[in-house]
């Protein structure tokens, strides 16, 4: 889908995962050599992470570094804490730090056959987001859509991370052979934030798009921190 959705936009390259990748973050494949093999004209798939595509695709299948980076969509929401988990936004950073500008793309629904029907809502995003200049250095945006009609859609809100919890995520259970196992995922969720964070936009009906940056220093707590005059 977004194969096509970018087709207006440029000459497309696609670099993609051999199955499922959620919540493998920044993670590359260093134990074992990766294989890919082309799809078609311009697309690879990859038995690999996320990262390990853009790497690849980076560093050995085209011949100069792209114009720009767009990953996903990913089916599901990338909010909040989500961005540290998300393999779609970490192929997002890590072209970042190749110095690539990138977009990582989100649809907030459970049904992948919903987005068949958003390939000119995308175009037109990307499209809004590219024609505002250069972007700004280390830097990239995410894009989270509500599942909902794209005629319905309110607009797009700039927006910040909203704070996300779970509850009872973990399942605990014993499998045919009566050993234990603990099952990660699921549970129920409780967020919390301004009214300018991404959640809020995504209930509101809007397209949630927030900044990111690489560099992970709090500032604020610089100062105080030197004042403690840490020694060995």
């Amino acid at each position: 889908m977004l194969q096509r959705a970018t087709a207006t936009l440029g000459d497309v390259v696609t670099v993609a995962p051999d199955r499922e990748q959620s919540a493998t973050s920044n993670s590359l494949t260093l134990h074992h050599p990766l294989r890919l093999r082309s799809s078609q004209e311009s697309a690879w798939v990859v038995d690999g992470t996320p990262t390990d595509c853009v790497i690849l695709a980076v560093n050995s299948l085209l011949s100069e570094p792209p114009d720009l980076c767009v990953s996903g969509v990913n089916h599901g929401s990338n909010m909040g804490e989500d961005v540290l988990y998300s393999g779609t936004v970490a192929a997002a950073m890590e072209a970042t730090l190749a110095g690539i500008p990138s977009v990582a793309l989100s649809w907030c629904g459970d049904f992948p056959e919903e987005l068949q029907a958003c390939d000119e809502l995308v175009a037109r995003v990307l499209g809004e987001i590219l024609s505002r200049g250069p972007f700004p250095e280390d830097a990239l945006f995410n894009v989270n859509f509500p599942a909902i009609d794209p005629r319905e859609i309110q607009g797009i809100k700039i927006t910040s991370l909203g704070r996300r919890r779970y509850a009872d995520s973990i399942i605990r259970a014993k499998d045919p052979s009566g050993k234990e196992y603990h099952w990660i995922g699921g549970g129920q969720v409780t967020w919390r934030g301004s009214e300018e964070s991404d959640f809020r936009a995504i209930d509101d009906g809007f397209i949630s798009v927030t900044p990111l940056h690489l560099d992970l220093t709090n500032y604020c707590l610089i100062e105080e921190v030197q004042a403690w005059n840490l020694t060995l």
